[in-house]
């Protein structure tokens, strides 16, 4: 039986990476916003994170847009 090769291994061009700087408080916000801000990896206000530009890492994005500002690499 053979593995699924998944999208990172069958493609020559490196993954795209994405660096996300958390620039707005997640005071006055939901517990879910807050727990997406955590899982991303987020510590402290001002803090860079980086994370490869993936389908799930859009949708965490999209939920906490207004706290963070993304640039591609």
């Amino acid at each position: 039986m053979q593995a699924i090769a998944t999208p990172t291994e069958t493609s020559q061009t490196p993954a795209r990476r994405l660096s996300i700087r958390w620039v707005k408080s997640a005071i006055g916000y939901g517990v879910r916003q807050k727990r997406t801000l955590k899982a991303l990896g987020f510590t402290k206000l001002g803090q860079v994170v980086e994370h490869d530009d993936t389908p799930q890492m859009r949708g965490m994005l999209n939920a906490v847009i207004h706290l963070v500002k993304v640039e591609e690499k």
